[in-house]
């Protein structure tokens, strides 16, 4: 399973990289549609469409969507998403209480739009606007920080909780989580933000509000695994499909940036480092 894992991880790295640094900004928007759809195929599953035409379609649907999307003024979706995770908040932390009110296909499907749509959008507005923090300029670098924000977070709480991890965060979604991973995590990000503003000759000022905006979004990028994990649970499977060999499926592996990305794009351009535009 290891050998598995690190082949895979091997073959995406570099298409990943690859999309992101040297796509233009049409190619980029296309190259994560694709990924987001790819997501959609699976989420149809975890919405209980069980059926190949029927996660097709839905995969569709989300295709046009996002391409509906294209020049829309990204901010307004970046609120939206931002409504709909404190929502999942609640769904999550009541987990299973209150599942008969969205437990069924069509809130499920509609869940979904409201989990892959901003993602998508919360990507291309960064990757298609100006960015500015202390001597840094490049929004692609922006993108990369949020991942690293996630990356960080997850192998912080990984370690945390190995070593620390006896109070359970939400055993009836998540029961390998732990309050002791999360503050390991955040630990872990307010660190990564500490040097990456040294390394951006960023002010006192520019480093405390990166700090801040990091740590919401650990924070949140937490939530988005948490709302996956208590999807699959409800659903009855393990993985949101087997696409990534060892891995797991693709959302498996961008749930969390699901979250973390729309809610760290709206607080960037709320602060003015980046120049809201369109998607």
């Amino acid at each position: 399973m290891l050998k598995t894992r690190i082949i895979t991880a091997l073959i995406l790295a570099p298409i990943a990289i690859g999309g992101i640094f040297f796509l233009p900004p049409m190619g980029f928007a296309l190259f994560t549609a694709v990924i987001i759809t790819l997501g959609a195929w699976e989420w149809a599953n975890m919405s209980g469409l069980k059926q190949q035409p029927g996660r097709i379609a839905y995969a569709a649907i989300i295709a046009i969507i996002l391409y509906s999307l294209v020049n829309v003024y990204a901010v307004a979706v970046l609120w939206l998403a931002l409504l709909w995770w404190i929502v999942c908040f609640m769904l999550v932390r009541s987990y299973p209480a209150g599942s008969e009110r969205w437990g069924s296909v069509p809130a499920r499907a509609v869940m979904g739009v409201l989990v892959l749509v901003p993602a998508w959008v919360g990507l291309n507005h960064i990757r298609a606007s100006g960015f500015q923090f202390g001597a840094v300029d490049n929004s692609l670098l922006a993108i990369l920080y949020v991942f690293f924000v996630v990356w960080v977070a997850d192998i912080g709480a990984y370690f945390a909780g190995r070593a620390f991890g006896k109070a359970k965060l939400a055993p009836r979604v998540s029961p390998g989580k732990s309050w002791a991973g999360v503050y390991g995590g955040l630990v872990a990000v307010g660190v990564l933000a500490l040097v990456v503003s040294w390394l951006a000759a960023a002010t006192a000022a520019e480093t405390f509000i990166l700090v801040g905006a990091s740590l919401v979004t650990g924070l949140v990028s937490v939530l988005g695994d948490l709302l996956e994990s208590m999807l699959k649970r409800f659903r009855g499977i393990k993985d949101s499909s087997n696409l990534l060999p060892g891995h797991g499926g693709i959302m498996d592996r961008i749930d969390s940036l699901t979250a973390a990305i729309p809610v760290f794009a709206l607080i960037i351009t709320l602060l003015g480092w980046l120049t809201a535009g369109h998607v």
